[in-house]
């Protein structure tokens, strides 16, 4: 590990909006403040919303500054990249916002039932050779099920047609609520609905940018973007289909294999 890398993780060790539990040390120790992140961090009985695999935080840093009023939560299992966001929250004096470094595998051992709102799934790494650990898989969405109330939303946001499409066959198979969808989110028109048409928070929020997103547009890709509810009831079984490959992402996979198909 850098000298940078060492530094950043001694620094963050007294960063108070940061809360490191990875899989080895959460299988020792249990989260107490899991169903307690209102009254025990926040102080609030604000929402909470969720940006899993938030990398160096843009988006809950961003959406922190615009909802003073919510309560944002950025994870990820790398530690130098929340280092940005969390250092980022504490110079601004962010009281809203907070950083947790764990596996999202096990992200439902860190909230109750119906204590998260929403959750945001930000240029998540399209996994193409394996759905299960796609964020956005029924596997994962289960997991959500278990701390996200009833109906709450789900955000996806993307660069990647791949991810996307699975996305979109999956929300329709189990016959999600969907309440947006465009697959070029900065064009003039998305989806049939006039930009200027959008409500003002989504505005708001979709123009906050990561630094993945900005390397996606400079390369000429459409960003893609919807939101679902996720009810509670129902079975969710993953869509049966071939979904052609990003081939910006998989050039050495589909060399190697010669697919350029997956489920």
């Amino acid at each position: 590990m850098s000298k940078g890398k060492l530094q950043k993780f001694a620094e963050m060790e007294t960063f108070n909006n940061v809360f490191q539990y990875p899989y080895g040390v959460i299988s020792e120790v249990p989260f107490d403040m899991k169903g307690h992140w209102r009254e025990q961090y926040f102080h609030n009985d604000n929402p909470i919303i969720l940006e899993l695999g938030c990398g160096k935080g843009e988006y809950t840093v961003g959406l922190a500054r615009l909802y003073p009023n919510i309560n944002f939560i950025g994870v990820d299992i790398k530690g130098a990249r929340i280092y940005t966001g969390a250092k980022q929250a504490l110079d601004e004096n962010l009281p809203n916002v907070a950083f947790l470094r764990t596996s999202i595998e096990i992200i439902d051992r860190f909230f109750a039932t119906n204590e998260v709102q929403e959750i945001w799934l930000t240029f998540s790494d399209p996994q193409m050779k394996n759905p299960r650990k796609r964020l956005s898989s029924t596997f994962f969405l289960n997991r959500y099920r278990n701390f996200l109330e009833d109906r709450g939303v789900v955000h996806l946001k993307t660069d990647s047609n791949f991810l996307f499409t699975y996305t979109t066959y999956l929300v329709e198979k189990n016959k999600l609520p969907l309440l947006f969808r465009t697959e070029d989110l900065y064009a003039n028109e998305t989806n049939g609905v006039q930009s200027s048409e959008l409500d003002l928070r989504t505005k708001e929020i979709l123009g906050i940018h990561t630094y993945y997103e900005n390397q996606w547009i400079e390369r000429g890709l459409n960003i893609k973007y919807m939101k679902f509810q996720l009810p509670h009831e129902g079975e969710l079984v993953e869509p049966d289909i071939e979904i052609e490959l990003d081939d910006y992402r998989s050039f050495k996979r589909t060399k190697r294999s010669g697919k350029d198909t997956a489920k």
